[in-house]
């Protein structure tokens, strides 16, 4: 079967992929990345794993490494508003016409591996694992840095080799696939940790903390303790260009991630200071003037993330002297049950948006879980009437802020909509 020839339909055959389920295991990534010569073994890797953070601390490590004068390679999920966004070298997306090539070059390729076991037909998320990796060996990249879908041990990323592994954080999400326990999820995670090569976890609870010094220690790992290094106290973690106090334990795990590759990286600790003041990574408390109003994109999404959101909002009321209008959309109601209880303790108004997601909470799912007890307006939202048009926010009144909080894809929507 012939590759679709313009960029429109690659996008849809791609999403179409996600159809078919979420497909977990190394299998058929190690059979495409065969197929097309093992290109993940041409560019040394950093790989992340964890519950939140990852991508934050992805986009730091990223900074660090091009101030210090490499050319990077960086693959996350998900996007924000364009698909290209997952596979970037040296902060520049894959473009339209990148996509459209690398599609005629693999749909070919994993179309025979599926005709020999269709069982091996590449999922989304592998076939832009594949271009990432294609992408940065041909670009000669010095170092790429990973981001794990989800997991870690089944993860499609998972056939890496890294220079270093991190485990950035544990907490309670994706149950259903990775376990209801603790323990049982850092499992899953540090199964990204390979023999002999160094490990860097982040802030975990004790029981993650002992399974994956656990696994670390089987395979000869030498581990990196955040927490041992840096201690407790916030003032004691580095500071960085991405707002929140919980990014300074993100800096500090990216700062002990690029200590634990090889010297011959040569990394200074002006570079670090560099890399960390400059990055940036879009929708993680992040704030946009529209007019006479701020917007703030926030990516909390489930439990470990509500906490951060509460400390985030709490300290928002403080310092403008007013409760915020809040808009937000999430997918599964574990989640919402997490983040709404937060929302209704800080917001003057929310707006529920029902998501186009097959996970989506409905608006009436989403109204249940705000606390019995919240006095402010509650409506049901819609992204195109909120925010019209590019630097528009129907919402609230001159000085207010707007936090669109949840779902990645929310957040992507709006962003969209605001011009990027």
């Amino acid at each position: 079967m012939s590759a679709p020839s313009d960029y429109a339909a690659v996008r849809d055959f791609l999403y179409a992929q996600k159809a078919h389920g979420t497909k977990f295991g190394i299998d058929r990534m190690t059979a495409l990345a065969g197929a097309i010569g093992h290109p993940e073994r041409r560019t040394p890797a950093i790989h992340i794993a964890g519950t939140n953070g990852k991508g934050s601390v992805a986009a730091m490590v990223e900074s660090i490494l091009r101030a210090a004068g490499w050319k990077t390679g960086l693959f996350t999920s998900p996007h924000l508003v364009h698909l290209g966004e997952r596979v970037q070298v040296n902060r520049v997306p894959l473009g339209e016409a990148d996509i459209l090539q690398y599609m005629a070059e693999l749909r070919p390729v994993a179309d025979g591996i599926a005709a020999a076991d269709p069982n091996l037909r590449p999922s989304f998320f592998e076939y832009l694992a594949a271009m990432a990796w294609l992408e940065f060996a041909r670009q000669r990249c010095d170092l790429a840095i990973f981001e794990v879908g989800l997991g870690g041990r089944l993860d499609a990323t998972n056939i890496l080799e890294p220079e270093v592994s991190v485990i950035t954080s544990i907490g309670l999400d994706h149950c259903e696939i990775l376990g209801n326990e603790i323990a049982q999820i850092a499992g899953e995670k540090a199964g990204i940790i390979k023999p002999a090569r160094p490990v860097v976890m982040g802030r975990v609870p004790p029981a993650a903390e002992a399974r994956i010094r656990a696994v670390a220690t089987e395979r000869g790992a030498p581990l990196v303790s955040v927490r041992e290094k840096y201690g407790d106290a916030i003032e004691n973690y580095p500071p960085c260009g991405l707002l929140g106090d919980y990014q300074r334990w993100n800096a500090a795990t990216a700062v002990e991630t690029v200590r634990a590759l090889d010297a011959g990286w040569r990394i200074s600790d002006a570079m670090i200071a560099q890399g960390l003041r400059d990055v940036r990574w879009a929708g993680r408390w992040e704030r946009r003037r529209v007019k006479d109003r701020t917007v703030i994109l926030d990516a909390s999404h489930n439990a470990e993330g509500a906490t951060v959101l509460d400390a985030n909002l709490a300290q928002l009321v403080a310092e403008t002297g007013r409760r915020p209008i809040v808009v937000t959309g999430v997918l599964g109601l574990d989640r919402a049950r997490a983040l709404l209880p937060v929302i209704g303790r800080h917001a003057r108004e929310v707006y529920l948006v029902a998501l186009a997601e097959p996970r989506a909470c409905p608006v009436d799912e989403l109204r249940s879980c705000l606390p019995s007890n919240f006095a402010g307006r509650v409506a049901e939202g819609r992204v195109e009437k909120i925010f019209p048009l590019p630097g528009t926010c129907t919402l609230g009144e001159p000085g207010d802020v707007i936090v669109v909080t949840g779902s990645i894809h929310l957040l992507g929507s709006v962003a969209a909509r605001l011009g990027d």
